[in-house]
């Protein structure tokens, strides 16, 4: 394994436990709602969470991408099946990722580029680190809103919720 990827494997794997307990409280019945018509749909959003540590980690072992050809629009889950299988897959495609990348491949230079015009050049651990990690992390916490607005018990993502407490009274 590589030393400088390992402290983002075991942040990842912790997250990762986090953010199936958030899918898990995704409403079956609800995947076509949304807070807002600009907004994706809650199973829109939750298939994206899924699917970005997996998507995100593929990229990563690109030395570029042209962003022009990407899908930007998620598609919408067909039921909570799709995206726990989506979920599961994304997770073992990005462990192998960063469990499997030498230190020469993450420190080496990674592009975005859209329409072959340079939006950036940044380290493939600092994409890991923003496109993968704290992308992720904002939609979980878009993910938590939404569950608060179905009236849906938020789970613990750091610490309590009003929800849940996990430290004993």
């Amino acid at each position: 394994m590589n030393k400088m990827l390992e402290p983002m494997l075991s942040e990842f794997r912790e997250e990762a436990k986090i953010t199936r307990r958030v899918l898990d409280r995704v409403p079956a019945d609800k995947l076509a709602w949304r807070p807002h018509p600009k907004s994706m749909s809650l199973g829109q959003l939750a298939l994206h969470i899924a699917s970005i540590p997996g998507r995100t980690s593929k990229l990563a072992q690109l030395e570029e991408f042209d962003a022009s050809q990407a899908a930007f629009d998620p598609p919408a889950a067909a039921d909570l099946k799709q995206i726990h299988a989506a979920f599961d897959q994304s997770v073992r495609s990005a462990e192998e990722c960063l469990g499997s990348m030498t230190d020469e491949a993450a420190v080496g230079n990674w592009r975005l580029t859209f329409r072959g015009k340079e939006v950036f050049t940044q380290p493939r651990a600092g994409v890991l680190r923003s496109v993968m990690l704290n992308h992720w992390y904002h939609h979980r916490g878009q993910l938590s809103v939404y569950l608060r607005l179905l009236e849906v018990p938020v789970p613990v993502i750091y610490g309590r919720s009003a929800d849940e407490n996990p430290f004993p009274a």
